[in-house]
């Protein structure tokens, strides 16, 4: 789909939604490592903490601002006169006020109207304004909710000052031409920020956001290794590189670093990446099948549809049952040996019986053990 080249804004929300991953506690140290790391990447936002959750949560958050971070910072809260006042004197000027969207919530969680709800948005978003705040107006579970509601939410939210609305798709039921379409709708009733709240319970939060961001979103929630919620959030490393690669819209973010900044938040969350998780994944760049291997030898481009630099990474050619010549010869090769076919067709069988027994690649003594058996 041709697009007008624009930028995107990223808000990454590690440090409040991705800490409330279930066992997920970050250490002050490691906040304010992690908010430096994103920084230095390039990434222009950050959602740092739940001021009412405590004194020391209020704390951490003022040790993160006291940084004084070239980006914007914001805190999330609930859209409730106490928990507004937490948010006040922290050092942060921008605030998520959320309330509930879905007449699921409303009636069964809130117990209250339609009504009550545009009423409070007047009010808390009134009163953060007055108080020197900047307020997005969080719309809770927006994505069961009824459209033209949703668009009365704006209205008033526009009305009282607020300047971003985000489209939170709470339970991760929606998919990307829903999304797309809900946006698309919104974008046309409010000329406001928008921002995209996915979450990863069908395995689509990325997929999602890149559709909001095509629908005229102008603001996306990310995290880092898509932690989060239950099943996590949208990964700033897929939305940054989906973003650019597919469609050409920027972010000013630049991964090339981020394999130290990925590892960080996996070791502090306790989160184990898994082997081939996109990007990030130990063996997501890593090719074994013999006409991979070739061609990859031959241009990268054969067989390659993402350049592993853009992640900090490179590809890895790994021996295996599924090798061929070109892989054998290019191993001896890394090691300053150089073999001709015929000897590689005579390690080849070598190497898939190593593999076979020990479930594992051959490593440098292991190929000097063949050669010297040849």
């Amino acid at each position: 789909m041709p697009q007008t080249p624009r930028s995107i804004i990223i808000d990454d929300t590690t440090l409040r939604d991705g800490e409330q991953s279930v066992g997920v506690v970050f250490a002050l140290e490691e906040k304010l490592s992690i908010a430096k790391h994103l920084v230095d990447l390039g990434v222009p936002e950050l959602e740092i903490g739940i001021p009412a959750m405590g004194a020391q949560e209020r704390d951490e958050i003022k040790a993160i601002a006291a940084l004084k971070l070239p980006c914007n910072l914001l805190v999330w809260s609930r859209m409730h006169d106490e928990d507004l006042q937490h948010c006040l004197g922290l050092g942060v000027s921008m605030v998520d006020l959320s309330i509930s969207a879905s007449d699921q919530h409303i009636q069964h969680k809130l117990k209250q109207s339609r009504a009550w709800v545009l009423a409070t948005i007047e009010r808390c978003v009134k009163t953060a304004i007055d108080a020197g705040m900047r307020v997005c107006v969080g719309a809770e579970d927006a994505s069961r909710a009824d459209s033209d509601f949703l668009a009365q939410m704006a209205e008033v939210a526009q009305t009282a000052g607020a300047c971003r609305i985000r489209f939170a798709d709470t339970v991760g039921v929606m998919e990307p031409f829903g999304v797309f379409a809900a946006i698309r709708q919104l974008r046309t009733v409010t000329d406001m920020d928008i921002e995209m709240h996915a979450h990863d319970d069908l395995g689509l939060a990325t997929a999602n956001t890149l559709a909001a961001a095509l629908a005229g979103a102008t603001h996306v929630n990310t995290t880092v290794n898509g932690l989060g919620e239950r099943a996590g959030n949208a990964a700033l490393e897929e939305v940054v590189v989906g973003l650019k690669q597919l469609y050409g819209i920027d972010t000013g973010v630049n991964l090339q670093n981020f394999p130290g900044l990925s590892h960080q938040v996996a070791t502090a969350s306790g989160d184990t990446i898994g082997s081939r998780k996109s990007l990030i994944g130990r063996d997501v760049f890593s090719h074994e099948a013999g006409i991979h291997v070739d061609g990859l030898l031959k241009d990268p481009n054969n067989y390659q549809g993402i350049d592993p630099a853009l992640v900090g990474r490179s590809h890895q050619l790994v021996l295996g049952k599924h090798s061929g010549s070109q892989g054998v010869m290019h191993a001896y090769r890394q090691l300053g040996i150089q073999i001709n076919r015929w000897q590689a067709g005579r390690l080849l069988p070598m190497v898939r019986q190593f593999v076979s027994a020990h479930k594992r690649a051959p490593q440098s003594a292991d190929l000097n053990h063949f050669l010297l058996n040849l």
